[in-house]
């Protein structure tokens, strides 16, 4: 684009934006002919997918904004009225993020604008209390304004529509037509009353089903201590726990209340190295029985357990498997499912259980459209145990299951590691490994993949690749996405770039038979080397 018409376009932008911090922002780099930050705002726009909008907080098209919150509102809107929802009920809620509380509003005032009723959450609160609260109040849609457990600079914005689940295809496309279609925010109305600010009586229908999640009369002994990661799901968790009468969790003070700077990590996300470095030192310090962390907006759950010396945070799939023991052992009734990049350990326990099972996309958005489904996890800490009741992740009711199952447990004089240990014996020793590399340049990633789809491997880790999968083409259970799956003998591979963040991420799994418990630490020690040697053998051939 030629200097003159990026600045007329930025011009232009600049007249219509009604924050006067972006505005600030914009006229300063107007002024100061800063042509090369204007054309990265300005080379397009926030794409709307099936993860809504994410992305850094900014001025102009290519970053979130209020500006392009407005127009996804408007849009959002026009897609429920052309689908019959002409005075249907939008729920909104909004983490603790900057501008999320603005934005929130703002989707709030579109709502009212076009005819449709608006009811926005209170406060900052958990994402699964948004999910929850679009089918506890028969709403048709449902905004939840966050970037999850992305860095301090982004935010997001999460759709749902009235089955309380994410939106997929074709709706995503639908809903980003109708935002093409909004030629300037002059069009879009946006009253300053008009809308319902909800009281606590939703949440107190939230934590009230939370304890449904547990059996009644179980254990209630373990102790945790518990890290919000700066978020917003310490008052929930808290309540959630003083409810169910478990003791009541020791707080990570420095990370315990929300702050949308994150000063204590380089990444609010408990699998990221260092975020978990403060609850192992208060671990040591008290001597839980766990660890539990929640993500920024607490829809994901991670846990760390001792293991000899310390204290070890176990993978998103260990913690998928134990809580699929936990159910089995409680009599759970219907189907188990899981992402394609989760352990395939969740079927063999399914099967084992004679319980139907399914495998999806990657997201929460397939899982919770699951039929029947019973309980759905995700390797990336996601865990739905309440599917009647949110049919998300829930960070909140999975710590509170999590913690029952380690009472249960500890009753019994073992720990959550003796339960992973059965399951290897009974199953093989699934283990699991990931290669992610975050990228600046997001054409490393499509080079990347591409280089795998040109040169396609025939071995890892001396293994043969037994089948090769573009799931571009979709399978005969999976639609079509960008990802490569490589079954190997004894071993499991996809690759996939992050639907949130600028990554390629490529999940292993190797699964080695074990006779007994004696035989776990060689299995262990065989399963870590030949994952090593996967991960190394794939970064050559993906060129990363």
């Amino acid at each position: 684009m030629q200097d003159d018409a990026l600045i007329a376009q930025a011009q232009a932008w600049l007249a219509e934006d009604p924050d006067p911090d972006t505005r600030e922002e914009l006229a300063r780099l107007i002024d100061t002919g800063d042509h090369t930050e204007i054309a990265a705002r300005f080379s397009g726009t926030l794409q709307f997918g099936t993860a809504g909008l994410r992305g850094e907080l900014g001025a102009g098209p290519m970053r979130m904004n209020r500006s392009v919150v407005i127009r996804a509102a408007a849009g959002l809107a026009a897609y429920l009225k052309k689908h019959g929802h002409t005075d249907g009920l939008v729920v909104i809620g909004y983490d603790a993020r900057h501008k999320s509380r603005d934005f929130a509003e703002d989707t709030a005032a579109v709502m009212t604008g076009a005819g449709l009723r608006a009811a926005v959450l209170d406060r900052p609160l958990p994402t699964p209390v948004l999910a929850f609260a679009i089918r506890h109040l028969g709403a048709v849609a449902g905004v939840e304004v966050t970037a999850s457990h992305n860095p301090p600079r982004d935010n997001g914005y999460k759709v749902y529509l009235g089955d309380g689940s994410q939106i997929v295809p074709p709706a995503d496309a639908e809903i980003a037509a109708e935002i093409e279609a909004v030629a300037s925010l002059t069009t879009v109305p946006r009253p300053t009353e008009g809308w319902e600010t909800l009281d606590d009586t939703v949440l107190d229908a939230y934590l009230a089903r939370t304890d449904a999640v547990l059996a009644k009369d179980s254990p209630r002994t373990a102790r945790t201590v518990y890290t919000a990661m700066h978020g917003v799901g310490k008052d929930v968790l808290l309540a959630a726990f003083a409810r169910a009468g478990f003791p009541q969790p020791v707080l990570v003070a420095e990370q315990a209340d929300p702050d949308p700077e994150f000063p204590t990590v380089a990444f609010p996300n408990p699998e990221e190295p260092g975020a978990m470095d403060l609850a192992f030192a208060k671990a040591r310090e008290t001597g839980p029985d766990l660890v539990i962390a929640n993500d920024p907006d607490a829809d994901r759950c991670a846990a760390a357990v001792k293991d000899g010396a310390d204290w070890r945070m176990l993978r998103g799939d260990e913690v998928g498997a134990l809580l699929a023991a936990h159910l089995v052992r409680r009599g759970a009734q219907g189907t188990f499912a899981e992402s394609i990049v989760s352990s395939s350990l969740l079927g063999r326990i399914a099967e084992k259980a004679g319980l139907p099972y399914e495998e999806t996309l990657t997201g929460f958005k397939w899982i919770a459209r699951v039929e029947g489904l019973r309980y759905g996890y995700e390797e990336a800490l996601g865990y739905c145990v309440d599917p009647d009741g949110v049919r998300d992740k829930d960070g909140i009711t999975a710590a509170l299951l999590l913690t029952e199952l380690a009472s249960e447990l500890k009753a019994e004089g073992r720990t959550l590691l003796d339960l992973l240990d059965d399951l290897a014996v009974e199953h093989g020793l699934h283990a699991t490994d990931q290669l992610s590399v975050r990228v600046q340049d997001l054409g490393l990633i499509a080079s990347a993949m591409r280089r795998l789809r040109d040169r396609p491997p025939t071995e890892l880790a001396g293994l043969r690749i037994t089948k090769a999968e573009d799931l571009t083409r979709g399978t005969e259970t999976l639609p079509p996405t960008d990802g490569l799956r490589y079954t190997l003998d004894g071993a499991r591979v996809v690759v996939r770039p992050s639907g949130t963040e600028p990554k390629l991420k490529c999940y292993l799994e190797v699964v080695v038979p074990v006779a007994t418990r004696t035989g776990l630490p060689e299995a262990r020690t065989k399963a870590t080397a030949l994952l090593a040697r996967i991960k190394q053998d794939l970064s050559e051939a993906a060129g990363i």
